[in-house]
């Protein structure tokens, strides 16, 4: 649907990418759910999305339990997509990778790394800690000379296609009647504690029951409409591919965190590596520049300290997408807002947002549905801690 919306909706989503298509299939599976959605989308080709440009990763090495969770979540889901986002026998092509990741560290960053790993072995996930030696026998390409080890995911840590996961969500959203508008909202009207009425770009207005905050980096600006603080802004990631002359021998490289902050994995035939800049800050939300300083004066020089053989390697591609960054705390926000009832947040990932997708669409669910969390509470990603301006850490961000 791309022409003008009418009348009321008892479940308006502000954005369609990851997070608000799938909070749009998760009402619409559920047979416990009788209302109608309609999901606002300024650009249905999505070529601009955190989603569409992200690396796609997935990985289940956190620091908080409820993070892990998310993402065995997410692991679940992604071995059923076919079965769980099928219209008419077909379905989009996740082509998940196992390539595992893996995270190295210096003596100063071992302590962090071993709690970590702590938490990750109680909450399931199968994950190891190597010693440099042990690192040299799987991975004999690294320089581990200043390093005190690492930790490597075994199983479901890899990458899929982003741009499949949210057309699954999508269409079978739309085969279950949800509908999608092209529009921007630019407005939401309050009646004291409640949102009443989007107002859209195109000049219509449209009723609500509640509204769910899906906006991505954009987000603050929604919550400000309703009133709300929200500590979520775009900060700018460059994303470089490259080719190597010279082939890695041992398995694929993993995806690979270095101390100093910079990411490489296959991306066979290639390699992706990335950075944040190295003045992380606020950007404007249409700023999709690369940062190709950030390739000469770091990054480059990153890669081949800890792999030599990125010595000779040619960048052939770049881009750029958006974190929706929680300044607060890096962690997501999930859930209604004390202040404003009907309003619900899905925002701040801060870079592991697609992966989180099926889990927190779930969870929106079932607090529009039932009033509460039934299978995942996730109660401490709140907005309540935003307000009290008490961090809930991810110490494991890339």
């Amino acid at each position: 649907m791309t022409g003008a919306a009418t009348g009321r909706y008892d479940t308006v989503v502000i954005g369609g990418a990851a997070h608000g298509s799938s909070v749009a299939y998760w009402l619409s599976e559920n047979p416990d759910y009788d209302g109608t959605v309609l999901v606002v989308e300024p650009d249905p080709t999505y070529e601009y999305a955190s989603t569409t440009l992200s690396e796609a990763s997935v990985r289940h090495q956190f620091s908080n339990p409820v993070n892990i969770a998310l993402s065995q979540f997410a692991t679940e889901f992604i071995a059923g997509f076919h079965d769980r986002v099928q219209v008419n026998g077909e379905s989009p092509d996740l082509r998940f990778r196992d390539t595992g990741y893996l995270f190295l560290a210096t003596e100063t960053g071992m302590p962090t790394l071993r709690q970590n790993h702590e938490v990750q072995r109680s909450c399931g996930a199968e994950v190891v800690l190597l010693t440099p030696d042990e690192l040299l026998l799987r991975f004999p390409y690294l320089n581990v000379d200043d390093l005190a080890g690492a930790s490597l995911g075994l199983r479901h840590e890899g990458n899929i296609d982003a741009h499949s996961l949210l057309q699954g969500f999508c269409r079978r959203a739309r085969h279950n009647g949800i509908e999608y508008l092209t529009d921007r909202v630019v407005g939401l009207r309050m009646h004291e504690d409640r949102v009443t009425d989007v107002e859209l770009a195109s000049g219509d207005v449209i009723g609500c029951k509640r509204v769910v905050n899906c906006a991505g980096p954009r987000a603050r600006w929604i919550a400000e409409m309703a009133g709300l603080p929200l500590p979520v802004e775009p900060r700018v990631r460059s994303v470089f591919v490259f080719d190597c002359r010279e082939q890695l021998k041992g398995d694929l490289l993993p995806l690979t965190i270095d101390p100093s902050g910079l990411h490489v994995r296959t991306d066979p035939p290639y390699y992706i590596a990335g950075m944040p800049p190295a003045h992380d800050c606020t950007v404007d939300p249409d700023d999709f520049r690369v940062r190709r300083d950030d390739w000469e004066d770091r990054i480059w020089p990153g890669l081949v300290h800890r792999i030599p053989q990125f010595e000779r390697i040619a960048v052939t591609h770049t881009w750029a997408g958006h974190y929706a960054y929680n300044t607060l705390d890096q962690n997501a926000v999930v859930g209604p807002a004390t202040a404003v009832p009907n309003f619900y947040f899905a925002n701040g990932f801060s870079g592991h947002g697609l992966q989180q997708s099926p889990g927190v669409g779930r969870a929106i669910s079932e607090l529009v549905t039932y009033g509460e969390y039934r299978t995942l509470d996730l109660s401490d990603l709140g907005h309540d801690r935003i307000v009290r301006g008490e961090p809930f850490l991810e110490r494991s961000i890339i």
